[in-house]
Formats: C-alpha cells, structure tokens, sequence
C-alpha cells in the first residue's frame, strides 16, 4: 500500500487529497479567486481523512507541491506537510506544480505542452514537456510579448495551460497555439505522481526541504494611513 495525503497550495486552490496506489479515495478543493490556505487546509486534510476513512497513523507519506506558485501559498503548504512529516515520522515526497499541470493535457505524437502560472504583470512561470510529459525546458520566469513561443509554434501543435494563459493568448498568435484557461494545479493530479515517487522512494529531506519560489520575494510598499 502506499497511502498518500497530497497538499496543493501553490495558486489560488487550495486543494487536499488521499490516494492509495495512485487511486483517489477523497478530495476537497476550493479555488475561489481569492487565496484561502490558511483558513481552508488543515479544515480539507481533516475532511478527506474522514471521508476516506483513513487514520492519520495509516498514512505512508505525505506530498506537496512544491512549485513554483504563489509565494505565501507555498509557504503555507511546505509549513503543513513538514510539520505533519515531522509528527508522524513519514516521508516527504515533493512534485512540480508545472509538471501537474502538464499531466492533465492529453497530447497527440509531436504535440507540447507549455504549463503557464500567472507571475506578476506580463510575466508567467512556465516550463515545455513533451507528449509523454519530459520536461524539454527548464522552469523561468518569463514576460510574454507577441514573439514568445513562436519558434515552438512552427515546429508544431502546443497547448499552453494554466491560469497563465488568459495574459498570454491575446498576445501568442499561431495557428498551431492552443489556450486552455481551465486547467489548475490539483491534488488529483498528484495521487498518481506521488505514487510513482513513493514507489522508487523518491524522498525529501525534511529538515532541509525549502519550496521552489524561483524567484526571491517581493514584499510590497507599505500602506500610509492617514487620521
């Protein structure tokens, strides 16, 4: 067995699930708009435990999202997964939040796809996988202008995915683009990739485990308030 709590925090869903050998048994998300991590997370790990009727000692190990994403999402999260592997003594497995995303395109011979996290302004965080979802590009943080991908649309079909592809489809023309704006990181998509991490004991270490922010914080100016 290899009974998995996933943990995806790294957008605006929230979203907690248990899986047993990749099959889902119960998930409970909610992407509102609005960033709700820290009232809604340990309130879904707790749903799905009971829905699934699983005891938090049954648990094998326990995966997060590690982005890159929302900095203060990520955060959240990691702080919650170590903290739950930390008290249970169980491993921790991470999976790209890109990657997940990826998963969720089904894609003919030749086809790519480019997973696509809304950043700030014109910018995404986005990576390229190929059909069978390798990653053939690094992870960047990358502004979009009417150029950006069109050497990989002459070459042939791509699918961008994610909440960054509403910034980016008025801008990338080509026939060979496809914008698919309802794809968001879940902890559906993790059961199976967890599953296949844990099967190889592919394992964070704990104590030194840190998100994958790509880029550094930046906090913004403080409000003036006036009396």
């Amino acid at each position: 067995m290899s009974i998995i709590l996933n943990i995806e925090t790294a957008t605006k869903n929230c979203s907690v699930s248990i899986s047993d050998k990749g099959n889902l048994l119960a998930i409970s998300e909610i992407n509102e708009g609005k960033f709700s991590h820290a009232e809604k997370l340990h309130t879904f790990i707790l749903e799905v435990l009971k829905e699934s009727g699983i005891a938090m000692k049954q648990l094998d190990a326990i995966a997060i999202s590690k982005g890159p994403g929302s900095y203060t999402g990520l955060r959240i999260g990691v702080s919650a997964a170590k903290g739950l592997c930390y008290a249970l003594e169980k491993p921790l497995i991470s999976i790209s939040t890109l990657e997940s995303i990826a998963r969720q395109v089904s894609l003919e011979k030749g086809a790519l796809v480019v997973p696509m996290l809304d950043a700030r302004r014109m910018e995404v965080y986005s990576a390229i996988f190929d059909n069978e979802y390798q990653q053939i590009r690094e992870t960047k943080a990358e502004i979009i202008d009417e150029n950006s991908f069109q050497d990989l649309l002459r070459s042939g079909i791509v699918y961008f995915a994610g909440d960054g592809v509403e910034k980016c489809s008025n801008l990338i023309k080509h026939d060979n683009a496809r914008f698919l704006t309802d794809i968001y990181p879940s902890a559906k998509e993790m059961a199976m990739m967890s599953a296949q991490k844990y099967t190889v004991s592919e394992f964070e270490d704990v104590a030194y485990f840190e998100p994958f922010y790509l880029k550094d914080f930046v906090a913004g100016k403080p409000k003036k308030y006036f009396q």
